[in-house]
């Protein structure tokens, strides 16, 4: 029996990793069971939307799709950083200053055009064969890893060709706490969500009847580019501090969210 040769178009849910979405596809369709699949290009646990997957021989041409121009959909809020760039990592309050959307607008829109991003010190690039990831856990867990590693972090070329501002508005900070800490369940496996829903609740309990700001936008890029490290630099130009609350991938090449497969 021959094997297959496809690409799949699915769709990742908040919570899920990559590998959770091909399990769960598999699981859904047993025909796929015995079939070689592999997904293409990554998405946080905090992120959703289109993941392709090559199926069968269609894996000898992972490295085109791997390369393929991304869309995105995200939400931003101001006055809070986190290790992460993410509402799943360790955050802390910076502050509520007052913003205008002609500042956010302008903020986004310096990084339109090419640039070097360095990879998020929680990812999976490898610095000698180690993922960054891991590196930033031993430091903060007190191991033998320096933080000094943090300097090292590997870099690479990425290309924002558009970006535009959907929305910008004030809200409570307590609004938001359902949202969150919902998401933050949803999540499986050991991503520190004990520590990292202290850390918020903390936050809450000091700051839940301040206004924060927060801001809708999309993007298209090229491939590689990590929409919450865009965030939290933003954040970090606007001395506030920024994280995303949610971030959905939209399309990539021409695969479009429209038509993958829940």
């Amino acid at each position: 029996m021959l094997s297959m040769k496809k690409i799949l178009n699915l769709y990742k849910e908040i919570g899920e990793t990559p590998l959770e979405r091909l399990n769960r596809f598999r699981k859904e369709s047993p025909k796929y069971l015995s079939e070689k699949m592999s997904y293409v290009g990554r998405l946080d646990p905090m992120a959703e939307g289109v993941l392709l997957a090559v199926v069968g021989g269609e894996n000898k041409n992972r490295e085109e799709y791997l390369n393929m121009d991304k869309e995105y959909k995200f939400e931003a809020l101001l006055g809070i950083k986190s290790d992460t760039y993410d509402t799943l990592g360790l955050s802390e309050f910076v502050n509520n200053k007052e913003l205008n959307k002609e500042q956010i607008v302008a903020g986004l829109n310096k990084f339109i055009g090419e640039r070097k991003q360095k990879y998020p010190m929680f990812s999976s690039k490898t610095i000698n064969g180690v993922p960054l990831f891991e590196i930033a856990k031993s430091s903060l867990g007190g191991g033998a890893t320096k933080c000094d590693d943090i300097k090292e972090r590997p870099e690479r070329e990425i290309e924002i060709y558009k970006a535009k501002i959907l929305e910008f508005k004030k809200i409570k900070l307590g609004k938001l706490e359902k949202e969150i800490l919902n998401k933050i369940d949803l999540v499986k496996g050991d991503f520190r969500q004990n520590e990292t829903i202290k850390k918020w609740k903390k936050i809450f309990n000091s700051h839940r009847k301040k206004e924060f700001s927060t801001f809708k936008a999309k993007i298209k890029c090229s491939s590689g580019t990590y929409v919450r490290s865009i965030i939290d630099e933003i954040g970090e130009n606007l001395g506030c501090g920024a994280i995303t609350l949610n971030i959905k991938r939209t399309k990539i090449g021409n695969y479009n969210i429209n038509n993958s497969k829940k």
